[in-house]
């Protein structure tokens, strides 16, 4: 199993802290050509500064006995090691070092989550339990609660030798649930404070580097020249920096930059950041350090930093970045680019394999980014401050917009050349068309995270003219045709919730009952059959209200079925009796006939026999008018089979007959032997086995044809 990174919309937030590269900027890996997932391992040892006292603790901690297995018996829940400190302060570079070392002793891998979004809240733990649960190869219904997803994870790691990694915790409310029973398997959190409830949980508290540490980060990025020269003032910056590595990384990109400025010029760059009176002590370094790296930066450059902080899921990429600045595609892939050097941004491998015949440029191959998490408050803090709100508005209305088209682009290439959707992308911006379907879906996987949250940011503003909706409507497309029904469901039905979550706010009856139909046919595919009857009945009312037969028709016929999964066979007798008026009295008569065949199934569920047959003889009825054989011939053998159970196996056998004559003039070899093997039975209870031998053995010969 390799490692896989799930969680919060954002990846580690720290993952730059202490550097594992040797030059600023660190790039991410190539993808595999064989098709496997590309494993997250940080960089070997030599690349990582300090910090070897911390790591001979934590590897202490381990090997030593918890409180569970002081009696000598193997406690049952994993062991937890907490990595504590301030963002900067490499905290989940550390974390990172101790899992590639421990990583050999786990042979099913590192899964990883975020429990921070990129805002600043808490991620929802159910939604980081179905990613680990995806990671892992299992899942879960669409729509499950929060206790069943985690319950399904811990169970999912039962018996396994993992390492999971929690990053960012805000605390241990969100710890906890997703804590496996499998005392093989090692839970590795990082935090800014303790995990008080948690019980036997090893501490790692944090400080600032040590100096030697602390000259060597700097002197990675700045250059060992300037560092030699003036030993003294690179200790003071070390100082000065509180020994974090986040405000070190950036003095020192700051520094590299300027080739002609010395580690004294360093120093008093950052001295002259003014500093805000109620800044905490601990906060100030990474405070002067982000602050010396922006003011620097060329007013577009900065405008665009900070808006980087709207970006969806904190995934970053030349879309969203010229998007949110106004600027070409072009110009927001050479400022991200700068943006990695100077350690504002990390980049993100897009995904675990290559797009087969991809031409560049090529939407899916804009390298994506993230802002470093101990920035981000930092840049949002900037941004409330330079930006009014309308432009702020502004910004996230045209990145929304274009989400929207590159997901029309992207769904028109996973359809036929010649639909309307193909012919309508031909249209578009080279840089928003895809090269292939291949390029399409490797897009929509490696995005559709921040796809998600793109959707959520565009429900929660609310002031977007129709944007949301457009953007739910094209997501939910897409989906269907990359993904298809099945495996989009989960996506889908947070989707739906979001749909109704608008159509509730804007009173809007029409889509509010279209998206409780589909939330509830996903709840009855998922066994939740109670909370299905529930959308179902709202969705009768809002569309009875706007006076729409097609989802009135829907929802009628859909309480009929959640009744008939609760063998609730009058109510379901009675919801399809409904759904048949309405269905008659507009004239469908191939609907009707259908749900005729629906009641008598209900009926004959029920002991109806009388009623159940009198409904198929009314299905059998409108198929003949209809002139559907095959239908016919169906319903046919249906009322054969109520006849039967109501005692009349003559009659039964004559019209079996009759349907089977149907079913051949219809061409239908399938039911043709379903029928004989029908006939054969009643003659066999009916006394004459020499026929039913014969029916039987032309049915077996039917089924040998078409196995399936």
């Amino acid at each position: 199993m390799t490692d896989q990174a799930v969680g919060g919309g954002q990846l580690p937030p720290e993952a730059a802290e202490v550097p594992v590269t040797t030059a600023p900027g660190p790039r991410a890996a190539a993808p595999r050509r064989d098709g496997a997932a590309r494993p997250a391992v940080p960089a070997a040892t030599a690349g990582f500064v300090g910090r070897r006292r911390e790591l001979k603790a934590l590897h202490a901690d381990i090997a030593r006995a918890g409180l569970d297995t002081l009696s000598g018996r193997k406690g049952a829940r994993s062991r937890v090691l907490l990595i504590a400190g301030r963002p900067g302060s490499g905290r989940t570079a550390l974390a990172e070092e101790l899992l590639r070392e421990l990583a050999g002793d786990h042979p099913d891998g590192v899964l990883r989550a975020t429990l921070t979004g990129p805002d600043g809240a808490p991620a929802d733990t159910g939604r980081t339990a179905r990613e680990l649960l995806a990671a892992l190869g299992d899942g879960a219904p669409p729509g499950a609660a929060e206790d069943e997803l985690t319950e399904r994870l811990r169970a999912a790691l039962a018996g396994r030798r993992a390492l999971l990694f929690l990053d960012d915790a805000p605390g241990a409310d969100q710890v906890e649930p997703l804590l496996p029973d499998a005392p093989d398997c090692l839970v590795v959190v990082v935090s800014q404070g303790p995990l008080t409830g948690i019980r036997d949980v090893r501490p790692c508290a944090l400080g600032g580097l040590d100096g030697v540490a602390g000259v060597a980060l700097l002197s990675r990025y700045a250059g060992p020249t300037r560092i030699t020269v003036d030993p003294r003032t690179a200790d003071s910056v070390v100082e000065d920096c509180g020994g974090q590595p986040a405000a070190l990384v950036l003095a020192g990109t700051w520094l590299a930059a300027r080739p002609m400025s010395s580690v004294a010029d360093l120093r008093q760059a950052l001295h002259a950041v003014p500093l805000p009176p109620d800044l905490p002590t601990g906060a100030r370094p990474l405070f002067r350090a982000f602050r010396l790296t922006h003011d620097t930066l060329p007013a577009p450059a900065a405008r665009m930093l900070r808006l980087l902080t709207l970006a969806p899921g904190g995934l970053v990429d030349a879309h969203i970045a010229s998007a949110l600045a106004g600027c070409s595609v072009a110009a927001a892939a050479t400022t991200l680019g700068e943006f990695a050097g100077l350690g504002l941004l990390h980049p993100v491998a897009a995904g675990d394999d290559e797009v087969p015949g991809a031409r560049v440029p090529d939407a899916a191959l804009y390298a994506p980014y993230r802002l470093a998490g101990c920035l981000a408050p930092l840049a949002r803090d900037l941004l409330t401050e330079h930006e009014r709100p309308a432009e702020v508005q502004l910004a996230r209305a045209r990145m929304l917009e274009r989400t929207v088209r590159l997901l029309q682009s992207c769904r028109a290439r996973g359809e036929p050349a010649d639909s309307p959707a193909r012919q309508k992308t031909a249209g578009l911006p080279r840089a928003l068309r895809f090269g292939s379907r291949a390029a399409a879906a490797h897009w929509l996987r490696s995005r559709r995270s921040a796809l998600l949250d793109a959707a959520r940011i565009a429900v929660a503003d609310g002031e977007l003219d129709t944007l949301d909706r457009r953007l739910m409507a094209a997501l939910t497309r897409t989906l269907l045709v990359h993904q298809g029904p099945e495996a989009a469901a989960p996506d889908l039905y947070a989707l739906h919730e979001l749909v109704l979550r608008v159509a509730e706010r804007r009173g809007m009856p029409r889509e509010r009952a279209a998206a409780l139909l589909n939330l509830g046919d996903l709840d009855g595919q998922a066994g939740r059959t109670v909370q299905a009857l529930t959308r179902y009945r709202g969705a009768l009312e809002a569309a009875r209200e706007v006076k729409d037969p097609v989802a009135t028709g829907r929802a009628l016929e859909s309480l009929g079925g959640g009744y008939a999964e609760l063998e609730d066979w009058q109510r379901a007798a009675d919801w399809y009796g409904r759904a048949l008026e309405l269905r008659l009295a507009r004239g469908e008569a191939g609907d009707a006939a259908r749900l005729h065949g629906r009641i008598g199934g209900a009926l004959a569920c029920a002991g109806r026999w009388a009623e159940a047959l009198k409904a198929w003889r009314a299905a059998v009825g409108t198929y003949r008018r209809l002139g559907e054989r095959a239908g016919q011939a169906r319903a046919a053998g249906e009322l054969a089979r109520v006849q039967e159970c109501a005692g009349r196996p003559e009659d039964a056998l004559r019209t079996c007959l009759e349907a089977l004559d149907l079913a051949r003039s219809a061409d239908d070899e399938k039911l043709e032997a379903a029928l004989q093997l029908r006939i054969a039975d009643t003659l066999d209870r009916l006394g004459d086995p020499a026929a039913a031998r014969l029916h039987r053995m032309a049915g077996e010969r039917l089924l040998g044809d078409h196995p399936e």
